[in-house]
């Protein structure tokens, strides 16, 4: 039997029940997206880390199928869509600009900005949109900081993004001109940072195609679009998502303000806790036949992984569906496993832990002001205004 997907509702953060019936089957589950061949989902922790790990499956096979999709037209290629060797040339430039020793140094800045913005917030005054005022301000001015990216463009990147995550049939024009605005801006900063060279992200890339010939000029704009869109986009959700998930556990969020050495801990357990996709992303194709569990997955077939459901898979994280902020580390999913991790999961980590920060230590009594207006027709479930009071 073949099971309509996505699962997932707009509106909430409720990981849906379909999910938890999929766990209970012997095998994977045959489901059909809007668009695509079927696919099998995988939702259960160890099925989800064997197959984002294992080589036989590949990304890079997407471009020779009827991928499963949610909107009508392919996506665009990229590093999600590559396998090695090509995969692995352009993850290790990126790499170097995410690394674990780089976020920290990173993290007195970040913790700057963060402060800075709760104190322009309690300068305003009540209400405020935390979405605007804060959770798209923080990354948002960190990943252009780090690219070389002006912040007073900063407003388009809204619409670009947007567009490009959104899962409404957008006509065939309308998108494909979001996607070209976006490289040709691109190729525009890359015209003027090969022109006047900077400390920064983006001219260490053009270094490398220009000096190293390790990228094409095609891969490299690719690649200065996708760290761009990847660098704010994720993060600049999860911080309302985070903030609405506490408010609703205000236990544990008088835990964290009594005790902040907890938020490290706290982050990782909101990225397991809260079911951010609408549904699961980046298929990939068996290159051969593969045994998932129970079920033989066939060469040529598409399998998606459903990272939020294995996240609050019961028979690897015990009552899976309760907040335990001071839990031991859990080795969640979500980040991604194997060589499709997420190259910025240190950056992240430190934004979301000074944006945690910054928003209990410095707002007290944080708490709705008004109805939250969410993200429609989206591909990542969060709030798009969400006004606070304090």
């Amino acid at each position: 039997m073949v099971v309509a997907y996505p699962f997932n509702k707009t509106g909430t953060l409720d990981l849906d029940e379909a999910y938890y019936e999929a766990q209970k089957q012997p095998g994977l589950v045959r489901v059909q997206m809007p668009y695509g061949e079927p696919a099998w989902l995988v939702t259960r922790y160890e099925d989800a880390r064997f197959v984002l790990g294992d080589k036989r499956f590949s990304n890079a096979e997407t471009a020779n199928h009827d991928a499963p999709r949610i909107r009508a037209e392919m996506e665009p290629g990229g590093i999600n869509s590559m396998d090695p060797p090509d995969h692995t040339r352009l993850r290790t430039l990126a790499a170097k600009a995410f690394t674990k020793r780089r976020a920290e140094e990173l993290r007195p800045r970040v913790r700057e900005i963060a402060t800075g913005l709760v104190n322009d917030m309690v300068t305003a005054g009540p209400p405020v949109d935390l979405v605007d005022c804060f959770a798209l301000s923080l990354p948002i001015s960190v990943i252009c900081e780090l690219m070389g990216v002006p912040l007073e463009d900063r407003p388009k990147f809204r619409v670009w993004t947007d567009g490009a995550l959104s899962t409404s049939r957008l006509p065939r024009g309308e998108l494909m001109a979001n996607w070209e605005d976006l490289r040709g801006y691109m190729r525009d900063l890359v015209i003027d940072h090969r022109t006047a060279p900077r400390d920064d992200l983006i001219t260490a890339l053009i270094e490398a195609r220009d000096e190293q010939d390790r990228l094409s000029e095609d891969e490299l704009v690719e690649l200065c679009v996708t760290l761009l869109i990847a660098g704010h986009e994720t993060t600049s959700s999860q911080i309302p998502n985070f903030v609405l998930t506490l408010l609703d556990h205000p236990e544990v969020m008088a835990q964290l303000r009594s005790d902040p050495t907890l938020i490290p801990g706290a982050v990782e357990e909101l990225l397991r806790f809260v079911p951010m996709a609408i549904a699961a992303m980046f298929p990939r194709y068996a290159k051969e036949d593969v045994q998932v569990g129970t079920t033989l997955v066939r060469g040529g077939e598409p399998v998606l992984v459903a990272i939020d459901a294995a996240n609050h898979d019961s028979l690897r994280f015990p009552d899976p569906d309760t907040l335990k902020v001071d839990a031991p580390p859990n080795q969640h999913l979500g980040f991604g496993h194997g060589m499709h991790h997420c190259a910025g999961a240190a950056l992240a980590r430190v934004e979301l832990q000074e944006a945690l920060r910054a928003l209990l230590l410095g707002l007290p009594r944080l708490h709705l002001a008004d109805d939250v207006e969410w993200k429609k027709e989206m591909m990542i479930r969060s709030p798009q205004t969400m006004p606070v009071g304090w």
